[in-house]
């Protein structure tokens, strides 16, 4: 595969993967984003449709800069073709489809409760599959931080979760969420010799073709013609641009440099965003259990991103 090193992390300084944790805390936000309008625009453009438009709107985006990358990588791309198509269909063909087809059936809280799992499933492989070591002090952090979920998105009544019921929508969440977890623990694997943008660049290439048949067949059976109007031309290009490009660019380079059981616990972060941005332009209050919840959010994260845990990272 690749060259890799194992080292032991140590505590973190204050400014230790100060960018790292930025471009995970933005890729949440992104995602926050992505996840209204996911669900705001399900009557207006069909979810396999909405995915395939989106990753061909980023590759038309990306495509000057990423052909000159592809013709010198061209060996190495081959060379690792199966191991960038498996990474490939579970990040761009299986992750974002399968929350937009959630989101066609299931609520919203719904869908939040499990993505929520993604970083308890992501540690769960870290510690079983990949047989890394995971301290209590992490397990804790990501406990606090996932409880910090369950309180804002319950509005402090945590007894309201025994009224929970699964439906398909959530079993299509759920399998967005193994496949993501799948695909960050994999990341490690990733060819050392292709920079992220062009590894980014090849996966989106790879999923655009995979999508292309189910988006092709949803047009035609499944779909009622799209209305094109000023917001749904937005909703994909904000789409294309900030919760595909930039994100999966700023994911990779989060789990490069923290691992994935670390970078996973940023996805708790999209509930806090999904509040701010529901304030800032719905004009919904904030209310004490808002607080509540976000603060144990950001305890959690704290503490979990200051343990002392054996992790391998990728050499640059």
């Amino acid at each position: 595969m690749h060259a890799r090193s194992t080292e032991e992390w140590k505590y973190a300084q204050p400014n230790e993967n100060l960018m790292a944790y930025l471009f995970l805390t933005l890729t949440a936000l992104f995602w926050a984003g992505n996840f209204v309008l996911g669900r705001s625009m399900h009557l207006v453009i069909s979810p396999i449709i909405m995915a395939e438009l989106r990753w061909l709107l980023a590759l038309l985006l990306i495509s000057p800069f990423l052909l000159p990358k592809l013709k010198k990588n061209k060996k190495i791309i081959l060379q690792h073709l199966p191991l960038l198509t498996l990474l490939s269909i579970l990040s761009v063909a299986c992750f974002n489809t399968f929350i937009y087809l959630g989101l066609t059936i299931t609520t919203a809280t719904n869908a939040t409760i499990m993505q929520s799992m993604i970083p308890i499933v992501i540690l769960v492989l870290s510690a079983f599959w990949l047989k890394e070591s995971v301290s209590k002090q992490q397990w804790l952090g990501v406990s606090i931080s996932l409880s910090g979920v369950l309180v804002l998105i319950t509005k402090g009544e945590l007894l309201s979760l025994l009224d929970y019921t699964i439906n398909q929508g959530d079993i299509y969440v759920l399998i967005a969420v193994i496949s993501w977890a799948i695909y960050s623990i994999l990341l490690r694997y990733r060819p050392a010799e292709l920079d992220g943008f062009t590894f980014f660049g090849v996966t989106v290439i790879i999923g655009s073709i995979a999508l292309l048949p189910f988006s092709i067949t949803e047009y035609y059976y499944y779909s009622s013609p799209i209305l094109w109007q000023k917001n749904s031309i937005l909703t994909i290009v904000y789409m294309a641009i900030f919760p595909s490009i930039l994100a999966y660019i700023f994911w990779n380079k989060g789990v490069n440099e923290l691992g994935a059981a670390k970078a996973g616990l940023f996805i708790h972060l999209m509930p806090c965003f999904g509040l701010i941005l529901s304030s800032l332009l719905l004009n919904e209050k904030i209310y004490s259990f808002h607080i509540g919840g976000i603060l144990l959010i950001f305890s959690g994260i704290y503490l979990a991103i200051l343990t002392k845990v054996t992790s391998v990272k990728i050499k640059p």
